[in-house]
């Protein structure tokens, strides 16, 4: 079962920061998972669309100039990377889950991906897109069919796999509150991969294993490793 960092190793270094990335393959995580914006100037790794609980600034993201963004502290000295500096620090073998927050131009979005993949050394194989806004994951899959889309979904449809059968996705990405073994094996069964966030407790991580989950996104990719190679 993969292991990917949620927002990096975010329990024991601040959350969607170079320093947080780097120690989650330190402690081995197969991939990082992370959240970006689409700023006027480029493409910026960060959760919340305020800086009011990481920056401890007044304002929105999107309306702070790009200079600014990158001189504020977001814990420990950290600064909000972009999202070359978050590509550049993550080895070609492992895996990248991008989440897209906010775009405005799916056709530059795809031209500056592309280009930060390019200048990196992460395959392009390991590169999974996901948001919960599916209109924005179909319109990028159309640019760039070959690029891996993640189905990301809070609840437990009917359908369960409508919306990654629309999307052609590579796998279903699902919240730990909404999944169960009936989910997971439909999806399996209908080709997808099934990934499960935000998983923390040794007990999910091994009930997820047990179910044949494809990978986990957690905040403790050192605790997931432990018990799971257990």
């Amino acid at each position: 079962m993969l292991i990917f960092a949620h927002r990096g190793a975010s329990k024991a270094a601040p959350e969607n920061t170079v320093k947080a990335f780097k120690l989650a393959f330190e402690q081995d995580a197969d991939g990082i998972e992370f959240d970006t914006y689409q700023h006027e100037s480029g493409i910026i790794v960060f959760h919340d669309r305020t800086l009011t609980r990481r920056a401890r600034e007044t304002g929105y993201l999107l309306d702070t100039p790009w200079q600014s963004l990158k001189e504020m502290n977001i814990g420990d000295g950290e600064r909000i990377p972009s999202l070359y500096e978050t590509l550049k620090c993550v080895p070609g073998s492992k895996w990248c889950n991008i989440e897209i927050k906010y775009l405005h131009d799916v056709d530059s979005w795809v031209n500056d991906v592309k280009a930060a993949v390019k200048q990196s050394n992460i395959s392009a194989d390991k590169l999974l897109i996901s948001s919960f806004n599916h209109h924005w994951l179909k319109a990028i899959a159309r640019l760039w069919p070959e690029v891996k889309i993640g189905a990301l979904t809070a609840s437990y449809e009917l359908d369960c796999t409508a919306s990654a059968r629309a999307l052609s996705a590579y796998s279903v990405n699902i919240a730990l509150d909404a999944v169960d073994k009936q989910f997971v094996q439909t999806a399996l069964q209908e080709g997808f991969d099934v990934f499960v966030y935000t998983v923390d407790e040794p007990r999910d991580m091994l009930m997820l294993k047990e179910w044949g989950v494809t990978g986990i996104f957690t905040n403790l990719p050192d605790v997931a490793l432990n018990t799971l190679s257990d």
